[in-house]
């Protein structure tokens, strides 16, 4: 299932804490919130991230996804450019086609998947900040965000980005 990641930015671990105390409260499966630190800080009472958590195994598809959609619309610029020279309509076509489909699912990609990821936090962690990715369902993005703004305003806000649960993405 296609969740939202929600980053959120704490000064130390207590009150990360007591931020995933709060979101604990207001029904939110402690399963679904990862605590990631700077090296050398042990984080004892939050809940992990995962190895593909850690290593931004999300960004990495992207790059993929991203990296042959560009090929594919090349690709078929290619054979746009072969069939324009052998004057092949039907290839005309199917080239332009294929192009165009290329192009709408990579301007869809680029403007409507949220796109943060680990890289944009390595500063805060490496100053012995706690980072929380918190994974929410799309309709109650807005909830959680008004609950840790309400409650804990030292929690800075970091971003949005995608993840899949199934896969501990």
């Amino acid at each position: 299932m296609f969740h939202r990641r929600l980053y959120f930015v704490t000064p130390d671990e207590s009150q990360a804490v007591q931020v995933v105390a709060d979101l604990s409260a207001s029904g939110m499966d402690r399963r679904h919130i990862h605590a990631i630190a700077g090296k050398g800080i042990l984080l004892t009472e939050l809940p992990p991230a995962n190895a593909r958590q850690l290593h931004d195994a999300a960004w990495r598809i992207e790059r993929t996804w991203w990296t042959g959609n560009l090929s594919l619309f090349f690709l078929a610029l290619a054979g746009l450019l072969f069939s324009i020279a052998q004057d092949s309509p039907a290839g005309i076509v199917v080239s332009v086609a294929f192009m165009a489909l290329t192009f709408v699912a990579g301007a869809l990609f680029a403007l409507r998947v949220p796109d943060t990821h680990l890289d944009e936090f390595r500063g805060a962690l490496s100053h012995g900040e706690v980072l929380l990715m918190v994974d929410v369902p799309h309709a109650r993005v807005a909830e959680v965000e008004e609950i840790v703004r309400q409650r804990h305003p030292e929690a800075v806000p970091g971003g949005t980005s995608w993840t899949i649960g199934a896969l501990g993405i």
